[in-house]
């Protein structure tokens, strides 16, 4: 049997049994050679230093050090960076990539449950259901069997901000529903929408055709309040906005204040400051569902993030190219 390549740990300890349960920890040292006793929460202890110098391959996740030159001065030999989580922005360094490290994400793994959070919020949405559960507890009683009008999934039209990993996912899973859905994305062209099976539309021509708007896109300076005060404006109303990506992509003062007139509705698992003040309005507001950021990997969807970096090992192991690898070039515009 061949030597497998020396690797370490780099993330927050708690979270390595997480993403890796028992089989598949079992499945990742049939390719590399590493002690999950020995995590390293940071680069400077003499034990993690020591490992450092010999390792080949950092499995990393949420909560790992920053790859500076130092660190990667004190790992002559790594050649590889597994990330067992989503994106590596917060991490890595342009001198990881300028020194020829490969990178690989399991951002593709994470996008499905946040893709999911995402067609239920839409689904719900769409039957009002917020409003209903708390009209239903307010009277202690509904109406059964009402037919609503201005409710309903069929036809209803949504708007996709952002083809990212989770804004494509979610196009599919949108696809066996009878819904009218459409991209705006300044880097897809008509021809690349046509072939995610949608129609390319500008972002305030969205906004204006929308019942919801979900939002998709990464967190650059460019879309920073990429959703205030005119473009809230431009939603009809009764429209809802949705938003899983990050939460400075909303310029939240405007969004309350229109929140506060009735006209439109949010969903937010992310909001700007994260987590919100005590005291935010977000909170009491009847059009406002908020959540804490948990559309991404939660409890055992984690596993499905090892279970992606246990594959690229194997990858390595065999030399084949990695299926996830980060491509640096567009880091900057990507989540």
């Amino acid at each position: 049997m061949p030597e497998r390549p020396k690797a370490l740990f780099a993330m927050t300890a708690q979270n390595v049994p997480r993403v890796f349960p028992p089989d598949l920890l079992a499945g990742l040292r049939e390719h590399v050679d590493i002690d999950p006793g020995l995590v390293a929460e940071d680069f400077t202890g003499p034990r993690v230093r020591e490992a450092l110098a010999r390792t080949e391959i950092l499995i990393t996740g949420w909560g790992c050090p920053l790859l500076d030159p130092a660190a990667l001065d004190a790992a002559p030999r790594l050649r590889a960076v597994l990330h067992a989580a989503g994106s590596v922005k917060g991490f890595t360094t342009p001198e990881v990539f300028k020194r020829g490290i490969a990178v690989s994400s399991a951002a593709a793994a994470n996008a499905l449950p946040v893709a999911e959070y995402t067609l239920a919020m839409i689904l719900l949405a769409g039957k009002d259901v917020f409003a209903a559960r708390d009209l239903l507890r307010t009277r202690g009683s509904a109406a059964y069997g009402d037919i609503l009008p201005g409710t309903g999934n069929h036809g209803r039209r949504v708007g996709v901000v952002g083809a990212s990993r989770v804004g494509r996912r979610l196009i599919e899973l949108l696809r066996p529903h009878d819904l009218r859905v459409g991209l705006a994305d300044p880097y897809v062209d008509a021809a690349g929408a046509a072939r995610l099976g949608v129609p390319l539309l500008a972002l305030d021509d969205l906004l204006r055709a929308s019942d919801v708007v979900t939002l998709h896109a990464p967190d650059t300076p460019e879309t920073r309040h990429l959703i205030g005060a005119r473009e809230l404006a431009l939603m009809p109303s009764g429209a809802v906005l949705i938003n899983t990506a990050r939460g400075a992509l909303v310029d939240h003062d405007a969004l309350v204040a229109e929140l506060r007139t009735g006209r439109l509705g949010a969903v937010l698992d992310v909001t700007d400051p994260e987590p919100l003040p005590a005291d935010s309005p977000l909170f009491g507001l009847p059009n406002a569902f908020v959540t804490p950021h948990l559309a991404g990997s939660q409890g055992n969807e984690v596993a499905r993030l090892g279970r992606t970096v246990v594959a690229e090992a194997a990858r390595l192991a065999a030399g084949d190219p990695l299926e996830h690898a980060v491509d640096h070039t567009v880091l900057e515009r990507t989540a």
